[in-house]
């Protein structure tokens, strides 16, 4: 077999314990006008806010309070523009850092953001460098410091869509595992099973590469031993710090390899329902493993069979694990951390019908490793409900 491949992610990444001390030291190295992106809790960033300060320094503070959408990532860009900031920072999770990254990416490139959107706008490409940006997470599951994409929601549209470039992955990724200590047990579960579905999905993938393998393997074996832990002690020093790493290269296998059937389904479901993102992936993981086993041996796929059974050795630390027992210890883990079911989620049967259709357009859904028709893929609904 031929191997092909290309790789690329942050132009530098800065990973350990206490590591965002130096994000000062950072920053006057790119600019001199920070807009600063955090949460709701913009408390955690104002020791770091403080210090940048004190090196002569201007930060603006942007909140985000939900999921980036085209109204909130529009009044980012606004509010960039008018105080005309050279660096944009992304301080939290997910939302945040994709945020921070649509932000920095379309502050010098004009037009309409949805013109520059997947699926409901043109996709068109970027024709300015975004401004430098630096990203810290502060949960470990999206990888959104290494990807070149920003999820963002379209209300209008009821769905999830990416803008997406080569020239937004983040300049810096500064990763400190101690920032997610505070993480509650809910959050590092949906966002630990996001991580893990990442890992997962690329192994798989009808776009897998050796290359890419190489992450999968590392984060899916250091999620097996560690995400249970880090749930139920967030102050677990080797657990949170495995669950970081393992998120880091869950996005940067992303961002070089298609997803699956799983983030096929979580676009549109997050679109359409007030649902966290990592809580919809852990919802469908093991019905779309379910699924996909059972339609490589039905169509005969050697290769994707084969790398389930090597993925379910890894989940499970047994050498004699085939592709079934993949699928029983991802469920025992859903269940043992409480993930709860779709249908907890206000989520109605009428509407999968929809939720079919948009899965079907999705970018991920390319990636998945066997193509699936409608009964599948409503079973994959059905099995999770």
């Amino acid at each position: 077999m031929n191997v092909n491949f290309e790789f690329a992610t942050a132009t530098r990444i800065i990973f350990g314990n206490n590591s965002v001390e130096k994000l000062p030291d950072i920053i006057s190295l790119m600019g001199n006008n920070i807009l600063l992106v955090t949460g709701r809790n913009t408390a955690r960033a104002e020791k770091a806010v403080a210090k940048i300060r004190k090196r002569d320094c201007k930060v603006e503070i942007f909140s985000v309070g939900t999921e980036p959408t085209t109204k909130s990532i529009g009044e980012g860009i606004n509010m960039a523009r008018v105080k005309g900031c050279n660096v944009v920072v992304g301080f939290g999770g997910g939302s945040v850092i994709d945020s921070a990254k649509a932000i920095a990416a379309m502050v010098l490139n004009r037009g309409e953001l949805e013109d520059y959107l997947e699926v409901i706008g043109q996709g068109k490409s970027l024709s300015e460098d975004p401004l430098p940006c630096i990203a810290v997470p502060t949960t470990s599951g999206t990888g959104a410091e290494v990807t070149k994409n920003a999820v963002i929601k379209s209300t209008e549209h009821k769905v999830k869509v990416s803008l997406r470039s080569n020239k937004m992955y983040p300049g810096v990724a500064l990763i400190d595992p101690v920032l997610t200590h505070t993480m509650p047990p809910e959050l590092t579960a949906s966002t630990g099973v996001d991580a893990l579905t990442h890992l997962l999905e690329t192994f798989v993938s009808n776009q897998a590469n050796p290359f890419i393998d190489l992450f999968c393997r590392e984060g899916m074996e250091r999620i097996s031993t560690s995400l249970e832990r880090a749930y139920k002690n967030g102050t677990d020093l080797q657990a949170r710090e495995n669950m970081a790493l393992a998120s880091m290269l869950g996005g940067m296998a992303l961002a070089n390899v298609k997803l699956g059937a799983v983030h096929g389904f979580a676009g549109p479901v997050g679109g359409m329902y007030p649902v966290a993102h990592g809580a919809v992936c852990a919802c469908l993981l093991p019905a779309v493993m379910e699924v996909n086993i059972g339609a490589v041996k039905m169509r005969k796929l050697k290769e994707p069979l084969k790398r389930y059974d090597i993925l379910a050795r890894i989940l499970t630390g047994d050498n004699m694990a085939r592709a079934e027992d993949g699928i029983e210890w991802v469920k025992k883990l859903i269940e043992d951390i409480n993930i709860p079911r779709l249908s907890e989620f206000g989520i109605s049967r009428t509407d999968f019908p929809e939720l079919l259709q948009k899965a079907k357009v999705s970018s991920s859904m390319k990636g998945n490793p066997v193509l699936l028709d409608d009964v599948e893929l409503t079973t994959i609904l059905e099995k999770s409900f």
